[in-house]
């Protein structure tokens, strides 16, 4: 068992960094960290995409902090809660899955979350599923589970009340899904649980059935969640997440498309580097210093931790190439004319099934594609040997 650190300062970062809230308070949980026990978190990740993404990150690097302290971490996967799916924030139900669906989703999860989580080693981090629990309990069980609560609690949440306004149906299925999240608290007898903001009526469910349990005062902390300049969650569902599967030149592109606004909550929720230099570069952000060079850094801080240095490092050097100087990349694909005679043939042969054809025909329309640097929107011109056809900010192909 590894030894438990409760060095002050350490304890203080973890306690500050991208936190939202505490409960039942932050000198509570200050005090418990500070008398060297050792305890027992988790956040749980239902399985809704067959990849972790940039929201995700954020939290495995928050466990990965009170790992870092000695203490015992649980990456959860919901792979019994990810079948109801969460309605947290949500205009209308979401798509039931199956089992083999969510496990076919969560079959990387892993692998990506070792990004952040030690699961070697005298402390590694544990993996486990729901189900293993809740696939055991009987409709007696949900019963005196539910017993707990009240529908007032319940349909008091925000966009419950919103539905009911616009007429739109509540299932009771999803009045079921907090208890199922408060119940896998129970079932892993945690000390803290961890999620971002939005999850705090669920988190403080758990902590309620603990307490209406008799078993322990569980503790919830709330994080900062990633927003673009609209204010917008950054995830699947407001369709602008950054999955940590992108390939390398994709993922540094995507985030120096980011908001300027977004470079210090991003430096602070989902990277590793030192809290102090986070700091520093946003004292120096907000003293007038270019956020180009700091979103530079960003990006490549989050391509190197999901696909190493060296991957970053090239990437880095793509982006400028291809995007700050407008020249084609050196390892350009090649593709032959005779399956790519006109513009929109090159695209559908280069894009394969990522984009529609409606999607391409759109993108040429929209000025989005130009061949030897000429803007075309023709979806009928013609290509021709030795043509370079650049479509968007980061796409390039060259007709051999």
């Amino acid at each position: 068992m590894s030894t438990i650190n409760t060095d002050k300062q350490a304890i203080a970062e973890v306690l500050e960094r991208g936190v939202e809230k505490i409960f039942p308070t932050k000198k509570e949980l200050a005090d418990k960290l500070m008398s060297g026990q050792r305890l027992r978190l988790y956040c749980g990740f239902d399985p809704s995409a067959p990849s972790l993404h940039i929201g995700n990150a954020i939290l495995l690097n928050k466990l990965a902090q009170f790992q870092a302290l000695g203490h015992e971490v649980i990456f959860l996967i919901g792979d019994f809660t990810g079948m109801i799916g969460d309605p947290t924030d949500k205009s209308a139900a979401r798509k039931t899955l199956t089992r083999d669906e969510v496990l076919a989703n969560s079959k990387n999860y892993q692998k990506q979350a070792s990004v952040y989580l030690d699961f070697s080693g005298d402390n590694k981090a544990k993996v486990m599923y729901n189900s293993d629990w809740q696939d055991d309990l009987s409709f007696k069980d949900l019963i005196g589970l539910s017993a707990n609560f009240t529908v007032q609690q319940m349909i008091a949440r925000d966009m419950f009340q919103e539905r009911l306004k616009q007429e739109k149906p509540i299932f009771l299925h999803e009045f079921l899904y907090p208890l199922a999240q408060a119940y896998d608290s129970v079932a892993m007898d945690v000390d803290l649980e961890i999620g971002g903001n939005d999850q705090m009526f669920n988190m403080l469910a758990g902590r309620d059935l603990m307490k209406a349990l008799g078993k322990k005062d569980k503790a919830v902390m709330t994080l900062k969640i990633l927003a673009d300049a609209s204010g917008a969650k950054m995830g699947k569902t407001s369709g602008n997440a950054l999955f940590l599967n992108t390939e390398a030149p994709d993922m540094y592109g995507i985030v120096m498309s980011w908001p300027d606004e977004v470079i210090v909550p991003a430096l602070e929720l989902a990277t590793t580097m030192a809290w102090e230099e986070v700091k520093t570069i946003a004292k120096d952000l907000k003293a007038g210093a270019n956020p180009r060079d700091a979103k530079m850094r960003l990006a490549r801080e989050l391509t190197a931790l999901c696909h190493g240095q060296k991957a970053a490092e090239e990437a880095g050097e793509r982006f400028k190439t291809t995007i700050q100087q407008k020249s084609a990349p050196s390892d350009i694909t090649s593709l032959p004319l005779k399956n790519c005679p006109t513009v929109l043939d090159g695209l559908i042969n280069y894009f394969g099934e990522a984009k529609s054809k409606g999607e391409l025909r759109r993108l040429v329309e929209q000025g989005g594609v130009s061949i030897n640097n000429e803007k075309v929107k023709d979806i009928n011109s013609q290509l021709s040997r030795g043509d370079v056809i650049k479509a968007g900010k980061r796409d390039w192909f060259k007709i051999s």
